[in-house]
């Protein structure tokens, strides 16, 4: 694998999100702020919606953040010639490309190798890069994904994207489409756009990465329509971890990111979200904590501060255990004797079954002290 290319679309798909309108403002601040981390090409908008999109794309475009900034497109020339006000550097031209699609917009498989040819055609006279998206790849098969990938490439289009429009991909699928799509078309790039509505975005996105994808779509947070999309954290964490790649974005700032979009947005983030929730370091368990006081990595994957986050202290809770509640009265500079140490424990498994919940640093010390 190579060093994968991110496309962020949290200005598009995400914003797609029912409920979800960023401001001008609050976009530009989120491209910035992609851009500074490193991720090399941003989907920021689509012009069709009009003068206000449009605006805001060529505010984002005119701050010339040293990345590519792309444009989101129907099969239309008005479409296109809207793009080209925004000032971006790239189009993305999107296909109906399944037989649900292709009925439900009562178009035909001419009617996009045509419609192909004329826009890519088009666009190559007024843009550096053009990508073709297939929606609805996922439920297409494969010998006319073949057959539309070989014609758009013919026709000059740089990439092909191929979209797991309803989120029903599993990653094995997701990774034979891909490896078949690869072997076929050798002349193009290929990225895969997968959502997340049966929770394997990111699993699919990596699967279409060891397939032999070019690029992946990702959004801040798997923010996005229905369940969302495959979440930028997640997919570069990933590489990181499980496939020893770097994604060239700046790890320590995932945190601030998943916070500005999350603001920006009004979507929280759950508390268990992988790698940016404020539960994902929490550790409460008796026998998990005892393992961690001599070694962290026995029972985590790699630290919160690798992703700018500041380590958590011990939950002490129903679950703790001696070594927990030991290690965090240490900290606070008082110790206790074995037999206090049980009644402190029993106390604690009391008050955590009567109120469901963990209790606070303050309020161990309390205990600690008090008889």
């Amino acid at each position: 694998m190579k060093t994968p290319w991110l496309v962020d679309t949290t200005l598009r798909d995400g914003e797609q999100a029912a409920g979800v309108a960023f401001s001008t403002d609050q976009a530009f601040r989120i491209a910035e702020k992609l851009a500074s981390i490193g991720i090399p090409e941003l989907e920021i908008g689509t012009p069709a919606m009009g003068n206000t999109e449009i605006e805001k794309m060529r505010r984002i475009v005119g701050a010339d953040f040293g990345c590519r900034t792309t444009a989101w497109c129907r099969a239309r020339e008005g479409d296109i010639e809207a793009a080209l006000r925004a000032g971006v550097t790239a189009v993305h031209i999107s296909f109906p490309v399944s037989n649900i699609h292709l009925k439900a917009l009562q178009k035909s498989r001419g009617w996009v190798l045509d419609r192909a040819l004329q826009l890519i055609h088009l666009s190559r006279q007024r843009f550096a890069y053009v990508s073709v998206g297939a929606q609805d790849a996922a439920r297409t098969d494969i010998e006319w994904l073949n057959r539309f990938g070989a014609h758009v490439a013919g026709c000059g289009a740089h990439r092909l994207r191929i979209a797991d429009t309803v989120g029903i991909w599993d990653p094995i699928e997701c990774h034979d489409t891909v490896r078949s799509l690869r072997s076929a078309l050798p002349n193009i790039e290929l990225g895969v756009h997968t959502h997340n509505d049966l929770g394997m975005a990111s699993a699919n996105a990596i699967a279409a990465l060891r397939a032999g994808a070019d690029s992946v779509d990702v959004t801040v947070n798997g923010l996005g329509e229905r369940a969302g999309n495959a979440a930028l954290e997640e997919v570069v964490m990933a590489l990181e971890v499980a496939r020893g790649m770097r994604s060239n974005a700046v790890l320590e700032e995932l945190v601030a990111l998943s916070q500005l979009v999350a603001e920006s947005s009004g979507r929280e983030i759950h508390r268990q979200k992988p790698i940016v929730g404020d539960g994902a370091f929490a550790h409460e368990s008796g026998i998990h904590v005892h393992a961690m006081i001599r070694d962290r990595r026995t029972y985590e994957p790699f630290g919160p501060e690798l992703v700018g986050r500041r380590r958590p202290d011990f939950v002490v809770g129903k679950h703790s255990g001696s070594s927990a509640v030991q290690s965090i009265l240490n900290g606070q500079g008082l110790a206790v004797d074995s037999a206090r140490l049980t009644e402190i424990l029993s106390h604690i498994r009391r008050r955590a079954e009567e109120f469901a919940g963990s209790i606070t640093v303050q309020d161990l010390v309390t205990l600690a002290t008090s008889r």
